[in-house]
């Protein structure tokens, strides 16, 4: 008889999405299991959030911005297109990132979707 083979710990397959509150995309924000390597954009669509996509999340508009308050570190780092696309988006921070360049990662997310969008006015 084999001894046992130790295995690696199982990779996570879902990743802990926390939305803050938002008063209009989220008024009392959200809490939603995530497929680890799907578009943040997509998956905050999927669970009900209408974040704005004016590019079809193509990393061409910044209206997808959000701010990454925890679990940053889990994702790869911006690279020179996406830091293009954040430097018109409004309010941008050290947190900032775009939706739909964020592919989910990690054990959990904690996210705060700016009060404005570049486009400032949001269709209904």
């Amino acid at each position: 008889m084999k001894p046992a083979t130790p295995t690696a710990a199982p990779v996570r397959a879902t990743t802990r999405v926390k939305v803050l509150p938002h008063p209009d995309l989220c008024p009392a924000g959200t809490e939603f299991d995530a497929k680890a390597g799907r578009k943040l954009v997509d998956e905050l669509l999927e669970h009900g959030v209408a974040i704005e996509h004016a590019c079809e999340k193509v990393c061409a508009c910044a209206t997808c911005h959000v701010h990454l308050r925890s679990g940053a570190e889990f994702v790869a780092a911006a690279d020179e297109e996406e830091e293009d696309q954040l430097d018109d988006a409004w309010g941008l921070d050290a947190q900032s990132r775009l939706a739909c360049c964020v592919k989910v990662k990690g054990p959990e997310l904690v996210v705060e979707l700016p009060r404005y969008s570049k486009n400032h006015a949001r269709e209904h």
